[in-house]
């Protein structure tokens, strides 16, 4: 099992999953022509595709879903309340997925972990494959129980680290959108982030990659630094950015 990154922030996100058998797109925050060439840099084309699957509904995660899925006839995976999002629900691509449900997606374990954000009924994944286990977790705003438990056992991690809280409260946004994004609905700090890996299993971490950093609240620096002091092997540790992504990690 590998995976790579599209883009990682709030001008779209997107992240690609695959193993021998099945290739699967997570959320799809751009264009059909810019996702196509994002995919051609990582050697992959929106027909190499299993399925895709949408965390929220917020416009940088699922702004390019339906227009991809309708082009090359993809299966899209969701929950009910983010389907409801304009007419997701209403394809004959939509796929229901449950929350806190474990489905088979071309032999890939998926598991939907709801999370606390501002949409409809947000999610995140843990995928499971061969005894390895790939956790991809961003866009909340506090660490509940559910979430510790499902991300304890992980081979690799993307972790949101959105903002450092000192950068967000002297920073340019108004008042009502520092509470927004500070806020237990909203976006992880570096330390909220660093404090769920006091419950993981660290030392079976491969990788861990520090996602959705805000370009005006935080730097890779302060996230970094956050973050080293909680790993075994800060070797392990990478950062996403917004035009680059990330270049294909295989879990061992």
């Amino acid at each position: 099992m590998r995976f790579a990154s599209l883009g990682s922030g709030s001008k779209g996100n997107a992240t690609l999953l695959e193993t021998e058998q099945s290739c699967i797109l997570i959320d799809c925050g751009f264009s059909i022509k810019e996702t196509e060439r994002r995919m051609t840099r990582l050697g992959r084309a929106p027909s190499d595709l299993t399925a895709i699957l949408v965390t929220h509904e917020h416009s940088d995660h699922i702004k390019g879903v339906l227009p991809l899925a309708r082009k090359y006839k993809v299966p899209v995976y969701c929950s009910y309340g983010t389907g409801e999002h304009g007419q997701l629900r209403l394809s004959h691509h939509w796929r229901h997925l449950e929350l806190g449900a474990a489905i088979d997606i071309g032999g890939i374990s998926v598991m939907p972990v709801a999370v606390p954000h501002d949409a409809r009924e947000p999610c995140q994944f843990v995928f499971s494959y061969r005894k390895k286990t790939f956790g991809l977790l961003t866009d909340l705003g506090s660490i509940t129980p559910v979430v510790r438990e499902h991300y304890q056992r992980c081979d690799a991690l993307l972790l949101e680290c959105n903002h450092d809280v000192t950068m967000l409260a002297n920073g340019p946004y108004p008042y009502s959108l520092k509470q927004r994004v500070g806020g237990d609905w909203g976006h992880l700090n570096n330390q909220q982030a660093a404090s769920l890996l006091e419950d993981a299993e660290v030392a079976r971490l491969q990788h861990v990659v520090i996602a959705h950093l805000s370009e005006k609240n935080n730097t890779p620096a302060l996230a970094r630094m956050a973050i080293e002091p909680m790993l075994v092997n800060s070797d392990a540790l990478l950062s996403a950015d917004q035009e680059a992504g990330f270049d294909w990690l295989d879990i061992a």
